[in-house]
């Protein structure tokens, strides 16, 4: 699978802290063997981002990505689940 990175993505990603850094790159890999895996809560957003889905990073982060084609993504935004839906 093919992930690419918005740069609003990368501005915030780049001022979280080094755990949350973690824990995103543990949830990536998991996400590229297995996208539906019950850890990451993969699902649709479509009331708040239309077009979009969220994964589960830590028990409060989340990622927001577009499918952009048959084996891509693009990671939108990171964030709490208050930042992003707050």
């Amino acid at each position: 699978m093919k992930v690419r990175y918005h740069s609003r993505f990368l501005k915030v990603f780049r001022k979280l802290p080094a755990k949350v850094h973690d824990r995103f790159f543990a949830r990536l890999s998991l996400f590229q063997l297995e996208p539906f895996h019950p850890l990451l809560n993969n699902h649709s957003v479509e009331a708040a981002y239309p077009g979009w889905r969220s994964i589960n990073v830590t028990g409060d982060y989340r990622a927001l990505f577009e499918i952009t084609g048959d084996d891509a993504v693009l990671f939108m935004k990171i964030g709490t689940h208050s930042e992003l839906y707050g």
